[in-house]
């Protein structure tokens, strides 16, 4: 078996806490006489995100406890890789790799693999 160092990269990183905070994510506020579909909410509420979109699935209703971070399911988001669609939770960090595609990294992986640029 060989050994392999990471070669150093500079990447850009967000880390993410909620819907919308992503700054390529491009949500809007949608207010209740803009939506033009039968179902009309009650309050404003945050649009989708383009990079991190909302977490749904019909298995769960939302207000399960996620099993790597504990907080509602409700409260997390779902990204598309190039691997598929990942879960991400309330301070992931979402990384955008060298050719542009974004992935989710927890916040101790991202801790023990990159350093800050401060120049």
């Amino acid at each position: 078996m060989a050994k392999f160092r990471k070669k150093p990269i500079i990447i850009d990183a967000t880390q993410w806490l909620k819907n919308g905070d992503h700054p390529l994510d491009k949500s809007k506020w949608i207010y209740p006489d803009e939506v033009t579909t039968e179902v009309k909410p009650d309050k404003p509420f945050l649009s989708e995100g383009v990079i991190v979109r909302y977490y749904r699935t019909p298995k769960q209703d939302g207000n399960e406890p996620c099993k790597h971070c504990g907080v509602q399911m409700g409260q997390h988001g779902w990204i598309d890789t190039l691997e598929g669609g990942h879960i991400v939770c309330p301070k992931d960090w979402i990384i955008t790799g060298v050719n542009g595609e974004h992935y989710p990294c927890k916040p101790d992986i991202f801790e023990k693999t990159y350093e800050l640029v401060t120049d």
